[in-house]
């Protein structure tokens, strides 16, 4: 019966293809607008490590006077200091555990005529690369011994790897960062996780990837500062160990806690640990500390653009407003053809056989509405940085999911828009059209 109903339909369809063209046009416009903006809002909402987004945390520890936490809605700082740092790190209550820093370093081409580059490095720990599951093209990460060394070593991105060494295998090769000869130990395969949740607080959250990493502890040691953002309450003194003794706060903190007891357990342990330096001294105010997860520390930093939340409710809004005016153009087409439902239903032809031809007549339309939505949508990608910043609008990719979605959403759409039109067309009763 279905492909009975689906000719019966077909044939409908083409006895009157300007007005099938507009129903056509109206879903087509409807749906692409939508999914466009949809396809932003996916990639700026996307979870950048689902499996183990729930095992990542931020811990945050108040140590700015009360005014500047008043100032931030009773919310502690971003970032910690250095005290803070090293004092979270050395306790190890974490499963892993690792700081990280923007530095400004330069690279020597393999070309001594060259330029230097200017890449986006970190100064961070040999557990980041665990941590945060990135994958390797070459080699690996160094080791917690590299860590305890200061050694000179350093894992470098694919992309810097094809400049340097033409896609080589480098691993065991040195590079000159800042003047200075650095044993290149893993090369990562591409990692640049979008957003970019590990250091939303200086890069944003869709910035370029991370090319290279050296260790945290040699940065410090060779006194590498920051180029990032940093928070002092205080002045701080001057020379290196007073910046690093300062309660400035400019490093990224993060923890992996498998599960929810150890996750409690950890927030425990913050909350002692301000308290601590309360007792000490160090705090003049009560333990203010906080540990949000990945999604929950992207949804804190507000990582989704303002512009993509307000676009798409426009464009399912528009979107509707299309589906309105199909089921008016639907409702015209239906009863137009009321004599034929009447000599059908006189033929002993039940309601239902009426609903159910209507009803895939009408998801015909929906899918080759679908279909010119799916041209639409690629076509709008193009457009798309004429509302949205350059880095955000690259994200946004029409691949199989969007396609199946698209399709799905005009079909079902369109379906549901002709619920009442067929209604009303089956409820026509025979003997009044066979009367006219």
């Amino acid at each position: 019966m279905f492909t009975y109903h689906l000719r019966l339909g077909l044939r409908s369809l083409r006895r009157n293809p300007v007005l099938t063209m507009l129903m056509v046009l109206t879903i087509s416009v409807g749906v692409a607008s939508s999914m466009t903006t949809y396809a932003v809002f996916r990639a700026t909402s996307h979870n950048p490590i689902p499996h183990k987004s729930s095992q990542l945390f931020v811990p945050q520890i108040d140590n700015v006077d009360e005014t500047a936490t008043a100032e931030n809605d009773g919310e502690p700082p971003d970032m910690m200091s250095y005290t803070d740092a090293m004092a979270l790190m050395q306790a190890r209550r974490a499963k892993l555990q690792t700081a990280l820093y923007p530095i400004d370093i330069s690279v020597a081409p393999s070309n001594t005529s060259g330029l230097p580059l200017r890449e986006i490095s970190y100064a961070t720990y040999a557990n980041t690369f665990p941590m945060f599951d990135i994958p390797f093209l070459y080699g690996s990460g160094w080791s917690t011994a590299d860590d305890e060394a200061r050694a000179a070593v350093v894992v470098i991105n694919r992309a810097l790897n094809d400049r340097l060494f033409g896609g080589a295998n480098s691993v065991g090769r040195d590079i000159v960062l800042d003047n200075r000869t650095y044993r290149i130990v893993g090369v990562m395969d591409g990692w640049n996780p979008q957003p970019l949740f590990y250091d939303v607080k200086n890069v944003g959250a869709f910035g370029s990837a991370a090319q290279i990493f050296i260790p945290f502890t040699r940065a410090v040691d060779l006194h590498i500062p920051t180029s990032g953002a940093n928070l002092c309450n205080t002045t701080p003194g001057s020379g290196w160990d007073a910046w690093l003794h300062s309660d400035c706060t400019w490093i990224a903190y993060w923890v992996e806690l498998p599960d929810e007891t150890s996750a409690t357990a950890y927030r425990d342990y913050l909350h002692a640990y301000a308290a601590e330096q309360q007792r000490a001294g160090r705090f003049r105010w009560p333990p203010n500390i906080r540990l949000r997860n990945v999604m929950q520390w992207l949804d804190y930093k507000h990582v989704v653009p303002a512009e993509s939340k307000i676009s798409l409710l426009v464009s399912v809004g528009f979107l509707l407003i299309c589906l309105v005016n199909t089921v008016g153009l639907l409702l015209a087409k239906f009863l137009r053809r009321a004599p034929e439902i009447g000599v059908r239903r006189a033929l002993g032809a039940p309601r239902n056989a009426i609903y159910e031809q209507f009803l895939i007549e009408a998801g015909a339309v929906g899918l080759a509405g679908g279909m010119l939505g799916l041209l639409m949508t690629g076509a709008g990608m193009f457009e798309l940085g004429l509302i949205f910043e350059p880095q955000i609008a690259r994200l946004a990719t029409l691949d199989a999911s969007l396609v199946a979605l698209t399709l799905c959403v005009a079909v079902l759409a369109t379906v549901m828009a002709a619920l009442y039109p067929a209604w009303r067309a089956a409820m026509v009763q025979p003997a009044w059209q066979l009367k006219s």
